[in-house]
């Protein structure tokens, strides 16, 4: 007896009527009722019994109806298991982001992406851009988000969003009145530098460089949001990326935009070797659209 064959016998047992069935199964009477004679010609022994045109099944029936319970069940879990790969419900995907997007971007989209996913599971770390490209080329994770891009061999890449550095500045500071900071506003304030060798730091001494103004900073820093700390904190100005002052929410900061413009593009990485998974590409899809809200909000 197959599978479609005990799907028609639970069908009638349960209505008791070929016709009910039928409309249950989408199928004509005629083939139900030619589906029971062959089911009971091939099993040996009756399967039902006609009282006033309702079939009531035997005890065989029903002892067969009963151990078919644990088939439906398991095909059951695997339909829904089949819908889940379709849909990309479930599954493990593993994304490395550099600490700018790592705490502003990625968190709303991992949100909104896991509550319509419940049986996905996620590892999410925190790395410097050489550890994104890392872990992407090794495949720890399938998916990296750093701020700036070289040129790196079997990395491939998608613009997540294109920014600019902007200056932060404690409360009450001699430039918050102005509408835009630029560099050689700074000569000569405490000022908190990034530190020289990671991309953003060299990014703003470039910038400082064709503006002719030294850079001179009173404190340096590794990361941007350290900078965001100290600047709230009073320790002095700070040019930094445009994600970072928003981070925490509890940062007292002014933010000025700054000139001359330094771009801080925010890239999502994948490495060539492999094709990506419907999953991270579903996720991909969630960053996208987490972009267009940050553009619509900056319009």
């Amino acid at each position: 007896m197959n599978l479609r064959q005990l799907e028609i016998l639970r069908a009638v047992i349960r209505h008791r009527t070929t016709v009910a069935a039928a409309d249950e199964l989408a199928l004509s009477q005629p083939a139900i009722s030619n589906a029971l004679k062959a089911m009971e010609a091939q099993a040996g022994f009756a399967l039902f019994e006609r009282v006033n045109n309702r079939l009531f099944p035997t005890t065989e029936a029903m002892a067969l109806y009963k151990e078919s319970d644990a088939i439906f069940a398991l095909h059951a879990k695997l339909e829904n298991r089949v819908r889940d790969l379709r849909e990309c419900r479930s599954g493990h995907l593993s994304i490395v982001a550099t600490p700018p997007l790592a705490y502003s971007i990625i968190p709303p989209a991992l949100s909104g992406f896991l509550r319509r996913r419940p049986q996905t599971r996620m590892f999410f770390d925190v790395r410097r851009y050489e550890g994104i490209i890392e872990g992407v080329l090794s495949r720890v994770a399938e998916l990296g988000f750093a701020l700036g891009l070289s040129h790196h061999p079997g990395i491939a890449h998608e613009v997540v969003h294109s920014g600019e550095m902007v200056c932060v500045l404690p409360p009450k500071h001699p430039l918050a009145e102005r509408p835009v900071i630029s560099a050689a506003d700074l000569v000569g304030l405490p000022f908190i530098g990034l530190e020289r060798g990671t991309r953003l730091g060299e990014a703003v001494r470039e910038t400082f460089a064709l503006a002719g103004a030294p850079f001179q900073p009173t404190v340096e820093v590794r990361y941007c949001n350290t900078a965001c700390v100290l600047a709230a904190a009073g320790v002095g100005a700070a040019v930094v990326d445009p994600f970072s002052p928003s981070q925490g929410g509890s940062h007292d900061l002014i933010v000025r935009p700054f000139a001359p413009k330094t771009a801080a593009v925010a890239y999502m990485l994948w490495s060539e070797a492999e094709p990506l998974s419907r999953l991270a590409k579903a996720f991909l899809n969630e960053i996208r659209q987490a972009s267009r809200s940050l553009d619509q909000d900056a319009s």
